[in-house]
C-alpha cells in the first residue's frame, strides 16, 4: 500500500497590489494558523531583500511569531540566507528558538543571496560581501556550532551558541541544483529540492538520485530525506486555478525583467499584452507549476513524489486574493486527503 503523502508549507509572504507588507505578515501568520488544522506538517518561511512583491525579510522572527500561535506545526526557515551572516549569530538564533519552541524547529539554510547583488553587498556593509565559495566553509562552522562547538586548539575553541541545553534545531539544506544536492548528502543532512523555481525542475528526478547515491548518514539523519517544493494553483476548476495563477505567472515574467513589483489581480494579468517572447517565458514557466481542480493537482503532486522517490512534498502557493490562496490550500489538503493534528 502506497505511503500517504506528507505535505507542508513553503511561504514567501507575498504583497498584493493595493496591500502592505503588514498585510502580508499577517496573512502568514493566519495561514499557518489555518493550514496546521489542515493537516500540514511544516511550516518554512522564506527570505527576500528589496524585493517589492515579498514581505519576508526575517525569517527567524516569523518564526517566533508563528511557533507562539500553533501547537504541532513544525515552522522553520526556507531558508536562512548564509552567507549575508557569521555561522555563530545563525547557531545562536536557533538555539534560542528551539529552546523556546522544544522539538518544533527547523533551520533551513540556502546559499542564494535572496536579492540583488548591490543589497546583497548592502546587508553586509561595511563588511565584505562573502564569495560564495565560503558557503560550504560557513556550512560546517555552523554544524559545528550546533553540535557542541570546536575542538581545543582552534580558534573559536570554547565559543558556545547560547542557551546550550537541549537538542539543536533540525537542519536541512534547500538548493535547486546536483551540487546542492550532493553538498547535503555528503553532511548527511536532509535536502529539500526547490522545485518551485522553476529553472531546474526538470531536472529533479536527477537530483534526487545524486541526492541518495552520495548520503553519508548522520546522527540527524541516518538514512536520506528528501523533500521537493512545488509551485501549486487549487481552485475549484481548471479553469478558475489557471485564472488565479496568471497573477504568478506576471509576478514572474516582472521579475525575469528587472521590474519586480507586487502581485496583480488576475484580470490585470490575463489583459496583458504578452510579447512572442514573453508568452514563451510564462508558458514555460506554467508548464512545472501544478495548477488545475483538487483531483488533477493531486495526481500531479503523486507524479512528482514518484519520479523524485519521495513523499514529502512542500506547497508553495501565490496568488492575489489571500482568501483563494487558503482555499487553495484547503483543496489541497482534502484531495491528499491529510488529517487534523490529534
Amino acid at each position: 500500500m502506497r505511503q500517504q503523502l506528507s505535505l507542508s508549507v513553503v511561504d514567501q509572504s507575498p504583497v498584493r497590489r493595493g496591500g502592505s507588507a503588514a498585510d502580508a505578515l499577517r496573512e502568514t501568520i493566519e495561514l499557518a494558523v489555518k493550514t496546521e488544522a489542515l493537516g500540514y506538517r511544516r511550516y518554512w518561511l522564506a527570505e527576500h531583500h528589496n524585493l517589492p512583491g515579498f514581505a519576508g525579510t526575517a525569517p527567524e522572527i516569523l518564526i517566533g511569531q508563528i511557533a507562539a500561535r500553533t501547537h504541532t506545526l513544525r515552522v522553520g526557515s526556507g531558508g536562512v540566507m548564509l552567507s549575508h551572516y557569521s555561522a555563530l549569530k545563525v547557531a545562536e538564533t536557533f538555539t534560542m528558538l528551539e529552546s523556546l519552541f522544544p522539538g518544533r524547529v527547523d533551520l533551513g539554510l540556502g546559499r542564494a543571496p535572496g536579492s540583488d547583488p548591490r543589497t546583497a553587498t548592502a546587508l553586509v556593509y561595511p563588511g565584505t560581501r562573502r564569495d560564495v565559495e565560503l558557503y560550504p566553509e560557513q556550512l560546517d562552522d555552523l554544524l559545528v556550532y550546533l553540535s557542541g562547538g570546536f575542538e581545543a586548539g582552534h580558534h573559536f575553541a570554547g565559543i558556545r551558541p547560547s542557551p546550550t541545553p537541549g537538542p539543536p534545531p533540525e537542519v536541512w539544506l534547500l538548493g535547486s541544483g546536483l551540487d546542492s544536492a550532493v553538498m547535503a548528502a555528503e553532511r548527511g543532512l536532509p535536502f529539500s529540492f526547490a522545485h518551485f523555481f522553476g529553472t531546474s525542475a526538470d531536472y529533479a528526478p536527477q537530483v534526487a538520485d545524486h541526492y541518495r547515491r552520495y548520503f553519508r548518514p548522520s546522527a540527524q539523519c541516518p538514512e536520506p530525506h528528501l523533500n521537493v517544493s512545488v509551485q501549486v494553483v487549487c481552485a475549484d476548476t481548471t479553469d478558475e486555478a489557471r485564472a488565479l495563477a496568471s497573477s504568478l505567472a506576471m509576478a514572474r515574467l516582472k521579475l525575469a525583467t528587472g521590474q519586480p513589483g507586487p502581485i496583480v489581480p488576475p484580470e490585470e494579468a490575463l489583459a496583458h499584452p504578452f510579447t512572442p517572447e514573453e508568452r514563451a517565458f510564462v508558458e514555460s514557466y506554467e508548464r512545472v507549476t501544478v495548477i488545475g481542480d483538487p483531483g488533477s493537482v493531486a495526481a500531479q503532486l503523486e507524479a512528482i513524489a514518484e519520479s523524485c522517490g519521495t513523499r514529502d512534498l512542500g506547497v508553495v502557493t501565490i496568488c492575489f486574493d489571500f482568501a483563494a490562496r487558503v482555499r487553495s490550500y484547503e483543496l489541497v489538503a482534502e484531495a491528499c486527503q491529510l488529517a487534523a493534528p490529534g
